[in-house]
C-alpha cells in the first residue's frame, strides 16, 4: 500500500471514529433531555446510545444515499461512455484491463 493511501485510510478511520463517538454523544443529549419528560422513559449512556445508533444504521442503513445511491453512478457513467468516441473507449479499456486485469474477452478478430 502506498504511503499517502495509508495516510488517508488512517484519516478516515480516525474520523469515522470521532464522528461515531460525536454522535453517540448527541444521541446521548437529546434522549435524556427529551424522552424521559416526555414519554417517562429511563436516562441512558453513552454506551447505550453507542448502541442505538449502531442499531438504527443496521435496520434503516442511513448515512449513506439510500438503495438507489449506486445507480446515479452508473447512469453517469454510460453518459459518459456514449459521448466517447471508439478510440477513446480502446483507450479505457485498455487502461481498466492494466488496473483489473481483463474483464470480458476481447473482441474476435476478422481475417482479410
Amino acid at each position: 500500500m502506498k504511503p499517502h493511501r495509508l495516510a488517508r485510510a488512517l484519516r478516515f478511520i480516525v474520523f469515522a471514529i470521532v464522528a461515531a463517538l460525536a454522535l453517540s454523544f448527541l444521541i446521548m443529549r437529546l434522549w435524556n433531555w427529551l424522552m424521559p419528560p416526555v414519554f417517562g422513559f429511563r436516562l441512558i449512556t453513552f454506551w447505550q446510545a453507542l448502541g442505538l445508533l449502531v442499531l438504527s444504521k443496521l435496520l434503516f442503513g442511513g448515512f449513506r444515499g439510500g438503495p438507489w445511491a449506486g445507480m446515479r453512478w452508473r447512469r453517469r457513467m454510460m453518459e459518459r461512455w456514449q459521448q466517447m468516441t471508439p478510440e477513446e473507449r480502446e483507450k479505457f479499456r485498455a487502461a481498466m484491463q492494466g488496473r483489473c486485469g481483463s474483464v470480458a474477452p476481447p473482441p474476435p478478430e476478422t481475417k482479410p
